[in-house]
């Protein structure tokens, strides 16, 4: 009996949904599932999404891109995880239940934590050990948050009860087992050097942060490379198939983009966008407002660092325009409502609705539209909204700019993928705004494909990166077209835009 084709399978457990993916060794996708789990918003500022549920269409959509192409567990050579960063989860190491609902990475009740950390040091207290600044963003306080929220689980994680982890830790200890099967309970370096909590050149946790952020070193997982067999799959349709590599999402996306020498960058355009350039083994320290985190680390191999410019909220404002209030039916009808109009109208409209990332980090900003007059009309606030996608990137890519110089020159052209890069119209004032190069690949999943990469490199599935370079090829190319002139206008007036977001809240203000 012949031995079946194989092939590598790779979850993205994103912030509205979970995804199952199948790609052939050309990085090409054979089949995929596709579910979305509820977004729980108890109140203002306040983002949760039920752990259980993610889990259980974790499983459905496993089965889901197997049974598409008629697939079992023995067409699977590998598994690799991708997952939204910082979304924080605690549960019961004896029988896998959450004890509260998963605190998302959008979130904003640890404001009061952070602030109370910022008293000693200033928001660039723990900077030096972990890269980051103090900001809701980042999973060390989310933790906290829990266990002093709910009755006894400090308590509890202190003897030894509770597990914590970012989603990739809870996908992979419910894959692996459990709590019926003792479950792997690890994380990699990536989403470790989201949480505040991990020493960026030891690629351990750092005693004195978790101390100071009031998180128990025994309720964290073992830190792991991205690339390597964590452990087997069991039970369930693929058991005994290694998990072998994990990613977080944006390290995975610009490891699917080949961006794998200094100085190279890729942009993705989800609910959020995030921008990241690869700096090497080379540890480089902001000074616009970038964040520093690893990139990604290959099993034995040095870890490769990056710096990353976040961005909350992108995709997530064409939701909200279809959710909130009802401008649009579906996502794709926000692009024909902003090409109904010439331009914007002078309307600007700042979508700081978790506060300001980079590179302003500005957590008293909220969401304003301004610049309305009578004219403005429903086509005017859908192509702001596009257009706060493409001024706010600008602003990392300008950051970037000013620390690439220092890191091996500056940027000539931006690789990128995501849900928003069918926009062409986006996509070309992308380029206009930002005067270089947009460029997006022919294979668009690049956050799945990532993950797969790790894990089929780490069983040696694919020989090397070499492979991943090979099987990347370009799609469309946007060249700038827009006077610099005019260019030069329409961002000064998004700059006055920002301003206008700026300390609205106030203690007596959520």
């Amino acid at each position: 009996m012949s031995t079946p084709t194989t092939y590598v399978l790779a979850i993205d457990q994103g912030t509205t949904s979970t995804r199952a993916i199948v790609f052939d060794r050309e990085g090409q996708v054979i089949s995929s599932d596709q579910l979305e789990h509820e977004q729980i918003f108890p109140r203002a500022g306040w983002v949760e999404h039920d752990a259980l549920e993610i889990w259980h269409n974790t499983r459905r959509v496993i089965g889901g891109a197997l049974g598409k192409a008629n697939l079992n567990s023995g067409h699977i050579a590998a598994l690799g995880i991708t997952n939204q960063r910082e979304t924080t989860v605690v549960w019961e190491k004896a029988t896998g239940q959450p004890i509260h609902n998963a605190i998302v990475w959008q979130d904003t009740r640890t404001q009061a934590l952070v602030d109370s950390l910022a008293q000693d040091g200033g928001t660039e207290r723990f900077k030096d050990v972990c890269g980051l600044p103090l900001a809701t963003y980042f999973a060390g306080p989310k933790i906290a948050w829990i266990l002093d929220h709910v009755e006894g689980a400090r308590e509890r994680a202190e003897a030894g009860e509770l597990l914590a982890g970012t989603m990739d830790t809870w996908v992979l200890w419910n894959l692996t087992g459990g709590g019926e099967n003792d479950g792997v309970h690890v994380t990699d370096v990536t989403n470790a050097s989201r949480t505040m909590l991990m020493d960026l050149r030891a690629l351990a946790w750092d005693e004195a942060s978790c101390e100071a952020i009031g998180v128990p070193m025994q309720l964290l997982p073992q830190i792991r490379s991205s690339s390597e067999v964590y452990g087997e799959c069991q039970p369930g349709v693929l058991n005994g198939t290694p998990v072998a590599g994990i990613l977080g999402d944006q390290h995975a996306a610009t490891f699917g983009q080949a961006c794998l020498q200094p100085g190279t960058a890729k942009n993705t355009y989800g609910t959020g966008n995030f921008m990241l350039l690869n700096t090497g083994t080379e540890i480089v320290t902001s000074e616009n407002g970038l964040l520093t985190t690893v990139c990604y680390q290959l099993g034995e191999e040095e870890a490769v660092y990056a710096l990353e410019g976040s961005i909350a909220v992108t995709g997530s404002l064409v939701q909200w325009l279809r959710d909130n209030l009802g401008l649009i039916k579906d996502a794709p009808e926000v692009e024909q409502l902003a090409a109904s109009v010439e331009d914007n109208g002078g309307v600007y409209f700042v979508p700081a609705f978790s506060g300001l990332f980079a590179p302003h980090w500005r957590p008293d900003a909220r969401g304003a539209i301004v610049g309305l007059t009578r004219f403005a009309n429903k086509g005017h606030i859908a192509r702001a909204a596009l257009e706060s996608t493409a001024y706010q990137t600008k602003d990392v890519l300008d950051a970037m700019q000013e620390d690439a110089e220092r890191a091996g020159g500056r940027l000539t052209e931006l690789k990128v993928d995501g849900g928003m890069v069918a926009n062409e119209t986006l996509m070309q004032f992308q380029a206009d705004v930002l005067g270089v190069d947009v460029v997006r690949p022919k294979i668009a999943e690049t956050t799945a494909l990532g993950a797969a990469y790790a894990a089929g490199l780490a069983i040696g599935y694919w020989a090397s990166t070499d492979e991943i370079v090979d099987n990347w090829s370009e799609d469309v190319r946007w060249t700038p077209q827009m006077d610099t002139d005019e260019v030069a206008r329409l961002h000064r007036n998004w700059t006055k835009a920002i301003s206008k977001t700026l300390d609205w809240v106030d203690e007596d203000v959520v």
